[in-house]
């Protein structure tokens, strides 16, 4: 079988990623303990030691607000690895799929983003993970990059499990109101990379044809104190006990102000998605509810 590496065991995706392509190949999942991202020759070596036929990174710098404080490790992690792996890819007639943003966006459009509008980061998470991004499309490797957003699961560090936390923790919690997204299910987003992937490595296909960008969310939209809310009411149906969580109250994005600017709509438009390979994401509010039961 072919040698899978997947970038990232263990973060959110990276962690689904290693159970849903387990067929596929033998997966050789890392993490910093086994290479660090922010150093090109242990990625270059790794790579030569293991000679993958696919290289699945869903690692990156995804502290939004502590990136402003460290470019130059945003940086790396999010540009300068996945151009590195890309020239890797490109040499060694191996596959690149990776993981970018919404925050690639500035959030002005009042439609959801489609994978040919301009994009226009707001900070420097958003900067860093587009110059990835097109790092990789420069590279003549060939390559699937899927945009995500508002990523969430049960492990790690996460919106979600933040809420559930402070839910139970606190009488009152303020949430901005203002800011438009879809809550995407980080099980969601491996399962349906699986699916791509079985129909880009069948007999009748190649994957020349199929390289590009692709936006991949659930279906849907809120907001986060729309996405808390669902979090909360879902909390009390696991458990009717709960009747002492948080009051959830909405606020403006001007009341709650962070190092990094956000975008105020970064919906994405994934019918390149289904259109290519017939695979739409469920609606954010049914994928939260599966967590529960």
């Amino acid at each position: 079988m072919s040698i899978i590496v997947v970038f990232g065991k263990n973060g959110q995706v990276g962690y689904e990623l290693t159970r849903t392509l387990s067929t596929m190949g033998d997966i050789i999942a890392i993490d910093i303990e086994e290479c660090d991202l922010t150093r090109p020759e242990s990625i270059l070596r790794f790579l030569n030691e293991n000679k993958p036929r696919m290289i699945v990174n869903s690692a990156a710098y995804t502290a939004v607000d502590k990136a402003e404080s460290e470019p130059e490790i945003a940086h790396k992690i999010n540009s300068i690895a996945p151009s590195v792996m890309a020239e890797w890819a490109k040499s060694n007639d191996a596959i690149l799929v990776h993981y970018s943003t919404d925050y690639v966006f500035d959030g002005t459009k009042n439609s959801p983003w489609t994978e040919d509008d301009s994009p226009n980061p707001l900070n420097v998470y958003g900067k860093t993970k587009l110059a990835g991004d097109d790092a990789i499309q420069k590279s003549g490797c060939e390559y699937l990059i899927f945009r995500t957003s508002w990523v969430y699961g049960a492990r790690g560090k996460n919106f979600y499990l933040t809420m559930r936390k402070l839910l139970s923790e606190k009488e009152e919690i303020k949430v901005v109101n203002d800011q438009i997204g879809a809550p995407t299910w980080s099980r969601a987003i491996a399962e349906a990379t699986a699916q791509v992937l079985v129909q880009v490595f069948s007999p009748a296909s190649t994957l020349k044809i199929y390289s590009g960008i692709y936006n991949m969310t659930n279906s849907g939209s809120t907001s986060w104190f729309g996405f808390t809310e669902a979090i909360r009411n879902n909390m009390i149906i696991e458990n009717p006990q709960q009747l002492n969580l948080a009051r959830v109250i909405p606020i403006p994005g001007t009341e709650y102000p962070t190092p990094a600017k956000r975008p105020q709509y970064s919906c994405l438009n994934c019918n390149k998605l289904f259109n290519t390979f017939g695979i739409k994401l469920s609606e954010w509010s049914v994928d939260l509810h599966k967590l529960y039961f």
